[in-house]
C-alpha cells in the first residue's frame, strides 16, 4: 500500500455537485439568519398587506422545498409524499399575488384625457370656420322677434 488513505467516502463523480449543492445551502443559512434576526412583528409593520402576503409565501415555499430536500437526502420520493401538493398549492397563491402585482402595475387609461387626443387629432380649422359662419347667416336672416309689452 502506498500509504494513502482515502479521507472522502462518496464517488468524485458528484464532487462539483456536492459542491455546489454546499455553496447554495450556505446562501440559503445566511439568508434565514438575516431573516431571522429581526422579529417577524417588526418585519411585518414595516410592509404593506401585498408585501406581507409575499413574504409569508416566500417563507411557506423555503420551508417546504427544504423539506423537500430533506426527503431526498433520506432516499425517500418526494413525488409520493403530500409535500408535493403542499408546493403547488403555494405556488398557486404565487401565481395569484403574481396577478395581482402586474394588474397594479398596468397602464389605466384615461377616458377624459383619450377625449381629448382624439378631438383635437381630428380637429379640421376650415369645417370649424364654415360651420361658424353658417350659424351667423342663420342668424342675421331671421329677424328678431318682438316681445309685446305687458301692461
Amino acid at each position: 500500500m502506498s500509504g494513502e488513505t482515502k479521507t472522502e467516502d462518496y464517488p468524485h463523480e458528484i464532487d462539483e455537485q456536492l459542491t455546489g449543492f454546499d455553496s447554495s445551502v450556505s446562501s440559503v443559512k445566511d439568508m434565514l439568519d438575516k431573516l431571522m434576526s429581526v422579529p417577524r412583528n417588526d418585519l411585518l409593520e414595516k410592509l404593506d398587506p401585498l408585501d406581507q402576503a409575499k413574504l409569508d409565501l416566500m417563507s411557506a415555499y423555503t420551508l417546504n422545498s427544504l423539506f423537500w430536500m430533506y426527503l431526498v437526502t433520506q432516499g425517500m420520493n418526494p413525488r409520493d409524499h403530500g409535500i408535493k401538493q403542499e408546493l403547488e398549492r403555494i405556488r398557486s397563491y404565487m401565481n395569484r399575488v403574481k396577478e395581482i402585482t402586474d394588474k397594479k402595475k398596468a397602464a389605466r387609461l384615461d377616458k377624459k384625457a383619450a377625449a381629448r387626443f382624439v378631438r383635437n387629432a381630428l380637429y379640421d380649422s376650415e369645417e370649424r370656420d364654415s360651420q361658424k359662419k353658417a350659424a351667423s347667416k342663420k342668424a342675421s336672416s331671421t329677424p328678431p322677434t318682438k316681445r309685446l309689452k305687458q301692461s
